[in-house]
């Protein structure tokens, strides 16, 4: 009972002191150079080995409380053993530090921390706060050595497994930095931990039964039983205690003598531990310094009537030097009137002795006549100038008014302001009457203030000081985080690498059973029937393939249909095409687990960053690697609203939608018969309670009615259905099918004559006998026509051809680069099965090749790379160029079939109804009984 904290796991499971060398309790020597260089050592230096007493908080009953144990750190497997005393001989049991979270609480006792692993809580006490500090900083730094020194996950084989290196780790510089980042290293206390706390005695240690464990009882007698042969031995014995003669003893007394007082220890560092005035002398000192005090209020009343005095005799001096000041201005303004009759003066002078210098009289008279002028003028001016000294005397008026108000204001204000100071003397008198009858009162609460202070102080420090450790344990925890899911990650990849070795071994062996099957052929035996069997095996589903355990362990699962409703492995009738199919499923399956690291996922950042759609060859780069599954309806709908904006009208589909219900269209007939044809292999159209054939039908009736040249076509039927497998809505799926039909495909492409289609047929012979003139001239003589394969493609753009990953990324790039692209992927099927076809010497054989060998392409990026690099150059202005002659010539071909066609029928009009001569009539028999 050693805890009631402690897990049930921990109770009789007593670990071989001896098995583990590094937690051994046994004191080991050190020499004395050790030892006192350890008073001063940082935590860069701290000693090797981590031990030291501790008391731990457990029992149950009278006995719970805390007890002293011997604690000791094992490097190699990260536990933290302890015993009873520093001489047992087997421990008492062990903390796994390597998940566990270290806590100090600033409102518990000083010295207390925690230890949570994820099993149990453990309690424990050091001595003083520097010693817990440097525990926990211990830990926590052994705690990441260990994680550190654990072997990286082996990488993949493959190359094509990406950021398989080495993880990185830190140098032990940035691990330092980062951790005097948040607290800052603590001096090793070599009193209390270490070698030398061995020798120490433990620190409030209790009593001998309340110390005594009785959950690990058996271990407390195998221990005491040590101790007590230990005692009998030579005085070299390894778990006698040292007596005081030893030299392990003298040299531990000379490293006390000779080493000075640890500054991190309690009570011994002066600058740290300052010593407390006496509470006396502080006494004294307040008393005297309130006395000082109390002797300056009764003057204050005197103080103040001589400052305010003062206050009078500068305002007296303010005003005299404001009087002085507007008599300055008064005399500046005379100054400049006597300068102006001055210059009057002056004028009138000059004129008068004008007036007098002038000859005749006609010149005085001009003079007179320019001063009357000059007095008018004149005249107008001091009329002028008496209005507005009118205007300026009522404005005057109007300022002495305020005046007198703000005077009575300001008198009102200073009748407020001398009341306030009797006021003030009178509090004055007050206070300084109060203070000098309760001084000690007063004393009394500037020390518990001074106290409460203190308390907050310290209060504060010991949150600062948490608050540092916990910001240091969470980066620790943090870093060891992310280690591991780097790990995991690693683990994630070489998963998936071993799922796609699988994979193709899976395959492999279903091929083999193949062509052994064709080997033996329908030879009856022991060996045909075990061969069956394991097929009819290997073609089974095993339902534990898409178990939830086998999903969370792999990146993705082999599942029975994909994320757009397709079967993944077809259920063919025939034995053959259900095995290739199940093989095809394996290698695509092995091809995206492969892919999905090194492809797949800078794929998805990259279209997460896009932000906006707009036209770019970034973009169109992104298309042709495909779209993201997540991503796909939103592109999608941006490319089709780019090909159909200047079609779309608001309420446009429910208009032909309400059209259809009060009208029935010619093609409604067909359009029921197609649709449960559409995608056979497709849960969401052969499921009953689905309603994808009803949204069908009405993309369909809507289309017929929006073009009625062309009304329905079959081939119409799965082009709409991919559209809204993918987007998922009626009127996004009708706009989707008009782009295909009236925008992107050329007219007449699916018209009554297909005109159009029958061109291109033509018009891609041509270019697979420029591009593949091998494959062309193999196919020629033994007389394939590849138009039977190749029509349906171009028809419905590889719906029913490719498998749907590919499909869809086809269509990707289809939406927005137009059928040029159906070319290209064309070309590259026949080159990606290039090889296959020339190994093939019969044309019936060809032809069954032919039927299903696009299902048979698994590796989507070797596709894409044949179609846009390997077909270069593909200029649009030839294709534009083959498509004009090749209708030429076909017109000219349809016009003879027209012209053969009416000939024949105006030969048969002139030949009249008649029969031959010994054919019998129709009527014949009608005369007979």
């Amino acid at each position: 009972m050693e805890g009631a904290q402690e897990s049930p796991a921990e109770s009789g499971s007593s670990v071989p002191w001896s098995e583990e060398p590094a937690g051994s309790a046994r004191v080991p020597e050190v020499s004395p150079s050790e030892e006192s260089e350890g008073c001063t050592r940082s935590l860069e230096a701290a000693p090797k080995k981590l031990c030291g007493y501790l008391s731990k908080f457990g029992g149950k009953g009278p006995i719970r409380g805390w007890k002293s144990r011997w604690f000791f750190f094992d490097e190699r497997k990260c536990h933290l053993y302890y015993s009873r005393t520093a001489q047992d001989a087997n421990p008492l049991d062990s903390i796994d530090l390597s998940s566990a979270v270290f806590d100090c609480k600033a409102d518990a006792e000083e010295g207390t921390f925690e230890i949570k692993t994820p099993s149990r809580i453990i309690t424990l006490k050091a001595a003083t706060k520097q010693v817990m500090l440097y525990w926990l900083q211990q830990l926590q730094m052994k705690r990441w050595e260990f994680h550190n020194s654990l072997p990286a996950p082996p990488a993949a084989p493959d190359a094509a497994l990406p950021g398989n290196g080495p993880a990185l780790r830190p140098e032990p510089e940035q691990e330092e930095e980062e951790q005097e980042a948040f607290l800052c290293p603590v001096k090793t206390p070599t009193e209390l931990v270490g070698v030398a706390a061995a020798w120490q005695p433990a620190h409030a240690k209790p009593s001998a039964l309340q110390n005594i464990s009785l959950k690990h009882l058996g271990t407390e007698i195998q221990n005491t039983v040590c101790n007590i042969r230990g005692s009998k031995q030579t005085p070299g014995a390894g778990h006698r205690p040292p007596r005081a003669d030893s030299p392990l003893s003298e040299e531990a007394q000379r490293e006390e003598q000779a080493s000075p007082p640890s500054p991190g220890a309690p009570g011994k560092d002066p600058a740290n531990s300052p010593k407390p005035t006496p509470k006396s002398s502080l006494t004294t000192s307040l008393i005297q310094k309130a006395k000082s005090q109390s002797n300056t209020f009764p003057l204050f009343s005197e103080g103040f009537m001589r400052n305010r005095t003062a206050q009078e005799k500068v305002l007296a001096l303010e005003q005299q030097v404001l009087m002085l000041t507007k008599e300055l201005k008064s005399q500046k303004e005379l100054v400049k009137i006597l300068h102006k009759a001055l210059e009057a003066a002056q004028q009138e002078k000059r004129v008068s002795s004008a007036y007098l210098a002038a000859a005749q009289d006609k010149d005085r008279l001009e003079l007179v006549r320019h001063k009357v002028r000059q007095i008018a003028e004149l005249g107008r001016r001091v009329e002028a100038l008496e209005r507005e000294r009118e205007s300026l005397a009522q404005t005057a008026s109007l300022r002495e008014q305020e005046i007198q108000e703000l005077q009575r204001h300001v008198q009102l204000l200073l009748d407020k302001n001398q009341a306030k100071q009797q006021v003030i003397c009178k509090l004055s008198e007050k206070v300084t009457q109060d203070f000098m009858e309760a001084p000690e009162e007063a004393e009394r609460d500037f020390l518990s203030q001074q106290e409460r202070m203190e308390q907050l102080k310290d209060d504060m420090e010991a949150y600062r000081t948490q608050n540092r450790f916990l910001n240091s344990e969470i980066h620790q925890v943090t870093k060891i985080w992310r280690k591991v899911a780097e790990k995991e990650k690693a683990l994630l990849m070489k998963c998936a690498y071993l799922q796609a070795q699988n994979c193709r071994v899976e395959s492999k062996y279903l091929a083999g059973l193949r062509r052994l099957q064709e080997a033996l052929g329908v030879e009856a035996g022991e060996c045909s029937e075990l061969l069956r069997q394991l097929i009819q095996e290997a073609l089974q589903w095993e339902a534990s393939e898409a178990s939830d355990e086998s999903i969370v362990l792999s990146p993705s699962a082999v599942s029975e249909y994909d994320e757009y409703g397709f079967l993944t492995v077809p259920s063919y009738e025939v034995e053959d095409l259900r095995l290739l199919a199940k093989i095809q499923a394996l290698e695509v399956h092995s091809h995206q687990l492969l892919a999905h690291e090194a492809v797949q996922r800078p794929l998805r950042e990259r279209w997460a960053a896009l932000g906006e759609l707009a036209p770019s060859a970034e973009l169109k780069q992104l298309l042709r690697a495909g779209v993201p599954h997540e991503h796909r309806p939103r592109v999608w709908r941006w490319l089709i609203r780019l090909r159909v904006q200047h079609l779309q009208a608001p309420g446009c589909y429910q208009e032909l939608l309400s059209r259809g219900q009060a009208c029935k269209h010619p093609a409604a007939r067909q359009i029921e018969l197609d649709l449960n044809r559409t995608f056979p292999n497709n849960k969401h159209f052969t499921c009953p309670t689905s309603g994808f054939p009803d949204k069908l039908r009405r993309v369909l009736l809507a289309f017929s009615w929006q073009n009625p040249t062309i009304g329905y076509c079959q081939g119409l039927n799965r082009l709409a259905a991919i559209a809204l497998l993918v987007l998922d809505e009626e009127e996004s799926a009708f706009w989707c099918l008009v782009a295909i039909v009236e925008t992107i495909m050329p007219a007449d492409y699916y018209s009554k004559t297909l005109l159009a289609s029958q061109v291109d047929q033509r018009v891609l012979q041509d270019l697979l006998l420029e591009k593949l003139p091998r494959l062309m001239a193999h196919l020629g003589q033994r007389r394939v026509d590849l138009s039977f394969i190749t029509f349906n493609w171009f028809l419905v753009v590889f719906a029913d051809s490719l498998i749907s990953n590919i499909l869809l990324q086809v269509w990707d790039a289809f939406l927005y680069e137009g059928i040029k692209v159906v070319f290209r992927y064309a070309l590259a099927i026949f080159k990606y099965n290039e090889e296959a076809l020339l190994r093939l010497q019969d044309s019936l054989e060809i032809y069954q090749y032919l039927h299903f060998f696009t299902k048979t392409i698994c590796d989507s990026r070797k596709l894409m790379h044949i179609a846009f690099n390997d077909m270069n150059p593909f200029p649009m202005k030839q294709l534009r160029q083959l498509r004009a002659a090749h209708r030429e010539r076909l017109q000219a071909e349809l016009n003879e079939l027209e012209q053969l066609k009416a000939e024949y029928l105006e030969t048969r009009v002139a030949q009249g109804p008649s029969a031959p001569e010994g054919c019998p009539s129709e009527d014949e028999g009608e005369a007979e009984p």
